[in-house]
């Protein structure tokens, strides 16, 4: 990957990565890695339900066990390797912002936990009221069309402009899926939150659909 200056990186992560480049509205975006490799479609089991053999990056799994597993021994891993990336990276930010939770009711909240950390541990400020959420959604894990996710975001946050106005700012998720959400956040940090400059990084995303 390049850092801010263009500069190629040779990065020795404590969990192994593929960095892939994100373009959307922000000047720079990477997710760590691919949330799933391969996902291979076994049968049905005795209920009707549909069986995959899913493989996932060493990212991905991790963040699988966090969220769907509460397994919280992945908390530190996690960090460190987003802490070693952001160093690498050096794109000199004023703050980390974290993307709102979708669901407010699951015990474990993988990108406030993480971000605590991953501030904590490089030193940067954490911006956990730049961005809230004021509308409740419906679930989008399930609905992959840009333009409808959109349309379900459509003013569902609301910024800070006090802390954010003039900052170099990066956004940060668990898992990129269309860029709706991320693209939402970004747009209103720029237009109603008049950020100077803005960044995104995610620690997976899934697989390109067509």
């Amino acid at each position: 990957m390049q850092s801010a200056a263009g500069v190629d990186l040779i990065l020795t992560l404590p969990v192994k990565t593929n960095p892939i480049r994100l373009l959307g509205a922000w000047q720079q975006g990477y997710a760590l890695d691919l949330h799933t490799t391969t996902s291979t479609f076994l049968g049905t089991d005795s209920f009707g339900h549909d069986v995959f053999d899913t493989k996932r990056s060493e990212i991905g799994e991790l963040l699988y066990r966090l969220k769907c597993g509460r397994d919280r021994t992945t908390l530190e891993p996690i960090a460190d390797t987003v802490t070693e990336f952001l160093r690498g990276w050096n794109i000199g930010i004023d703050a980390l912002v974290p993307v709102p939770p979708s669901n407010i009711a699951r015990q474990v909240q993988p990108v406030a936990e993480i971000s605590r950390k991953v501030c904590e541990r490089a030193g940067i400020a954490l911006c956990d009221r730049c961005v809230s959420k004021v509308r409740r959604t419906a679930q989008l894990k399930d609905v992959f069309d840009f333009e409808r996710r959109a349309a379900v975001l459509a003013d569902a946050f609301a910024v800070d402009r006090a802390l954010t106005e003039g900052k170099r700012l990066l956004l940060f998720d668990d898992l990129y899926r269309s860029g709706a959400t991320v693209t939402a956040i970004t747009n209103l940090l720029a237009s109603e939150g008049h950020a100077a400059t803005l960044f995104l990084l995610t620690l997976t995303r899934t697989r390109s659909r067509t």
